[in-house]
C-alpha cells in the first residue's frame, strides 16, 4: 500500500475516532462470515459499531485521541467497537455475546474507557457495573425516598391531631364516654 493511500486510510479511521472516548478491543480471529455477520447486525441493532484495524494505522490514527491508550501494546488481529449507551452497555453487549457458543472466539482483549486502558478482565468488570439508566433509577429513588420520609413525618402528627380536632367537634372525647358510664 502507498503512502498516500495508507495516509487516506489513517485520516478516514482519524475521522471515525473523533469523539469516541470508550471502546473496547476485541478478538474475532476464527469466526465463520455468517456468525460475524449475525453479531454485528446485533451489534449495529444498539448503535455499535465494529471496525477491524491494521494496529499500526488504528495507532497512528488515534494519536493525541482519548483512544490512544488502548492501541499502545496492541499485538494481533483486532476490531475495535464503539457506540452504544456507554462503555458498562457496551461493556454487557459484548461480554453476553462472548457467551453465546454461536460467537465463540469472540474475546474482549481491552479497551479504553475515557482516556485509560482497560484489560480482559477489568472488561468483564465493567460489565458488572449497572448501566445508565440503572444509576439514574437507583438515584432517583434514593432522592424520592427521602421526599416520602419527609411526607409521612410531616402528615403523622398531623392527622393524629386532626383526629383529636375532629372527636371533640363531634363531642365524643374520652372524657365524655367516661362520664356518661
Amino acid at each position: 500500500m502507498s503512502k498516500y493511500v495508507k495516509q487516506l486510510v489513517t485520516d478516514h479511521l482519524r475521522e471515525q475516532f473523533d469523539g469516541v472516548t470508550d471502546a473496547l478491543l476485541v478478538n474475532l480471529t476464527g469466526m465463520d462470515a455468517n456468525h460475524n455477520t449475525a453479531m454485528r447486525a446485533e451489534l449495529r441493532a444498539s448503535d455499535i459499531h465494529v471496525l477491524m484495524v491494521k494496529n499500526s494505522m488504528a495507532r497512528r490514527a488515534a494519536e493525541g485521541l482519548p483512544l490512544a491508550p488502548a492501541f499502545d501494546e496492541l499485538t494481533g488481529p483486532t476490531a475495535v467497537i464503539w457506540g452504544g449507551e456507554d462503555i458498562v452497555s457496551l461493556a454487557k453487549s459484548i461480554t453476553r455475546l462472548a457467551e453465546d457458543p454461536r460467537f465463540a472466539p469472540l474475546a474482549a482483549t481491552g479497551g479504553v474507557m475515557d482516556g485509560s486502558p482497560m484489560s480482559a478482565e477489568e472488561v468483564k468488570a465493567v460489565s458488572k457495573w449497572p448501566s445508565r439508566e440503572e444509576q439514574l433509577a437507583i438515584v432517583a429513588g434514593q432522592i424520592l425516598s427521602v421526599g416520602a420520609t419527609l411526607a409521612s413525618q410531616l402528615t403523622g402528627p398531623t392527622a393524629i391531631v386532626a383526629g383529636q380536632i375532629k372527636q371533640k367537634a363531634e363531642g365524643d372525647s374520652p372524657e365524655d364516654e367516661a362520664n356518661e358510664s
